[in-house]
């Protein structure tokens, strides 16, 4: 049997004002899986540029920045996971928003594929600088019209408690996704 991995599991999204909108859906479903994995309370961490909250099968981190800048601060907390690793096997995985899903749905996908439109991913591409990583992908839906400001009014916009509702059920679908790729089923 393989060794389980380490992983780092970051989520982006946006601070205040934006919180609990549908593009911090990330760090909604990092929030609920801290939460019923008992894990401690999000700290910051000077260290590893963000919000960490570790327990025994994750290392749970959430960035701090708004959303189109969160690669800097994910690059910083993957080099301090590998330097703290020592030579362990680690994998960093990123949970974002997808506008591609419907709302609660959850895929896995890799790093290097396309972030379509995603600016907080194409600024996680580019500062790991060729760095693999694997995306948790959770479903926010779509509004109908493509246009930019109006996906940005979407995105940007709070969620009901529907859409809470069911952004919160994503996080047991995404500990699963967790837990496979980290080897540990």
């Amino acid at each position: 049997m393989a060794v389980p991995l380490r992983l780092l599991v970051c989520s982006i999204g946006n601070p205040a004002p934006y919180t609990n909108t549908l593009h911090s859906a990330g760090h909604t479903v990092l929030n609920s899986l801290a939460s019923s994995l008992g894990y401690p309370a999000f700290q910051k961490s000077k260290s590893y540029d963000g919000a960490v909250s570790i327990g025994p099968d994750f290392m749970l981190w959430q960035s701090r920045s708004l959303m189109n800048v969160s690669g800097k601060g994910v690059a910083a907390a993957w080099r301090q996971f590998q330097k703290e690793s020592r030579g362990e096997p680690t994998r960093l995985v990123v949970v974002h928003d997808e506008l591609e899903l419907p709302f609660g749905d959850v895929r896995v996908k890799d790093g290097a594929l396309s972030a379509r439109g995603h600016n907080g991913l194409k600024d996680i591409t580019q500062r790991l600088g060729g760095a693999k990583y694997m995306r948790v992908c959770v479903g926010i839906g779509r509004p109908e019209s493509r246009d930019p400001s109006v996906v940005a009014a979407y995105v940007l916009r709070k969620m009901n408690g529907s859409e809470m509702g069911k952004i919160v059920g994503a996080a047991g679908k995404v500990e699963m996704e967790l837990r496979r790729l980290g080897g540990m089923l």
